[in-house]
């Protein structure tokens, strides 16, 4: 009862009787350092009281509960150091991850507690230490990856056509090898050799992904822009698309050409994953996300339906017109294609002066024109500056909650031996087995000074102005002119030690 009522307290919205009373429950704790303690109790999320003030962004109460887990080293004048307890702050040895669960929440007001004391200085030792050098590693790794994996399609096995043309239409000239001929010379076994590491390094994808996928569940997985839920998507697909590719060269199955370009695309796409690591990149690749998925994704509809229309339109229209003189619309799906094209505007209208058109292609075309690039684009390119103005104003944030994500999936990857745990153990200060962050902070004594004087300075304008207000009511049988002399004495009076408050100001500056 009294670890429901403590996840209550941090829920309440009076964050300050909030913390009074979490204060009060505690005091009745007799379990108040081992682990039956009410404040290590989860609930059925798995959240304790501290996780779930993170989760909710209740930085009130998470400062409340990390000054109660402080403490003091030392302080000499302006420095003191300060030992945070990291019990579940650090992700080394968690499960579920006090800094995961704050960036894959979808509350904004939870990632501000990355900003705050000791989280901010954890995650900033963490990535200085390890988390960028094994990060600018695994970029440089990967597009090396993937330059083998392109110059193996590039030199893919080909031989010339022998057999003869069906149509004046075909103009293929190569044809894919079999099984038994793509591995006899040498550059075939080189090729052979860059094969095998991307297959291998798909076969690694998909051993490092499944787990997670598992583990945190598809929704979430792929959900969260943060934790970079498009790229996990785009890399699985990478992924298998070179297992395709390798049992259709198995099986000597023609169209090996459709997995691998899709594989090409997907992997080189992918590089923009490691944009997050670079605080001039990293807001981008988050706007380009939310454009793909939130603005692209619903312009697709419309123009899917925009496109279906006109392309049968312009395919009825040329039905019955000979294709060798204005072949862009000789079958549907060429048709669909040339829509495509015409939309983007990426060709003009196509013509032929040399032939009689017809009359219906040019009123078409022109109900399209209107349509697709003057309204459908110009709307599109409206909802993008709105998606881009809306990101930029928390670029940072962003970014920050960028890193964090990338420094907790880096620890969970890489060995023990790789990444030690950060922090200090509390045996050497006699804190027993828990391990704490040192932080140093330092007081600047002028800038208390002069917030002292400014204080004083304020108490007697104040202490004038409440004189010169009670006179006049005292003395109420005076006549009128007096009221008005004692007034004006009063507000001479105000000014007099408001001059001499700023003297006092101006010197200590």
């Amino acid at each position: 009862i009294g670890n429901t009522v403590l996840h209550i307290l941090v829920l309440q919205p009076n964050k300050t009787f909030a913390c009074h009373m979490y204060s009060l429950i505690l005091s009745y704790d007799r379990n108040k350092e081992g682990p039956g303690s009410l404040e290590l109790i989860s609930n059925n999320e798995g959240l304790t009281p501290f996780k779930l003030a993170g989760v909710e962004g209740n930085t009130v109460m998470f400062q409340y509960l990390m000054q109660k887990r402080k403490h003091n080293l030392w302080s000499f004048g302006p420095l003191t150091t300060v030992l945070y307890d990291l019990t579940e702050i650090d992700s080394w040895a968690e499960d579920q991850s006090f800094l995961e669960l704050i960036v894959s929440t979808k509350k904004r007001e939870a990632r501000q507690i990355l900003d705050l004391t000791p989280v901010k200085e954890l995650v900033s030792l963490k990535w200085n230490m390890y988390g960028r050098p094994y990060f600018c590693f695994l970029a440089l790794f990967y597009v090396l990856y993937m330059v083998c994996f392109t110059m193996c399609c590039v030199y893919r096995p080909l031989k010339p056509r022998t057999g003869n043309k069906t149509s004046s239409r075909d103009n293929t000239i190569y044809v894919q090898k079999m099984l038994q001929e793509s591995y006899m010379t040498y550059e075939d076994e080189l090729r052979l050799v860059g094969e095998l590491i991307t297959v291998i390094g798909a076969v690694v994808i998909l051993v490092l992904e499944i787990p997670d996928i598992l583990r945190v569940g598809a929704a979430k997985y792929f959900g969260q822009t943060i934790l970079g839920g498009p790229f996990h998507i785009i890399v699985i697909t990478y992924a298998c698309m070179i297992l395709v590719t390798m049992v259709m060269r198995l099986t000597s199955t023609t169209g090996e050409v459709v997995p691998m370009s899709f594989a090409l695309v997907l992997g080189w796409c992918n590089v923009m994953y490691f944009a997050r690591g670079f605080q001039m990149l990293g807001p981008f690749t988050i706007m380009i996300q939310k454009m793909i998925f939130g603005d692209l994704m619903r312009f697709c509809w419309l123009m899917a339906v925009v496109i279906l229309g006109f392309a049968s339109a312009f395919y009825i229209i040329f039905q019955t017109e000979n294709p060798e003189n204005l072949g862009q619309f000789y079958n549907y799906p060429m048709s669909l294609f040339t829509t495509f094209e015409l939309f983007l505007t990426i060709i003009d209208g196509p013509a032929n002066y040399d032939v009689d058109l017809p009359f219906m292609y040019s009123v078409v075309y022109f109900a399209f024109a209107i349509i697709a690039t003057l309204l459908m684009l110009n709307l599109l390119i409206a909802m993008m500056g709105d998606t881009h103005w809306r990101v930029a104003h928390e670029r940072d944030e962003l970014w920050r909650a960028q890193v964090v994500a990338t420094t907790v999936m880096l620890e969970r990857k890489l060995p023990r031996c790789l990444w030690p745990r950060s922090g200090i153990c509390g045996r050497e200060y006699g804190l027993g087995d828990r391990w704490y962050l040192r932080v140093e902070d330092r007081v600047d004594p002028s800038k208390h000074k002069m917030m002292r004087y400014t204080e004083a300075f304020k108490a007697q304008d104040r202490d004038n102005y409440d004189k010169g207000l009670e006179k006049p009511e005292i003395n109420r049988d005076i006549p009128y002119k007096k009221d008005l002399s004692a007034l004006s004495l009063s507000r001479r009076t105000s000014r007099t030690s408001s001059h001499r408050g700023w003297e006092i100001l101006r010197r200590n500056t």
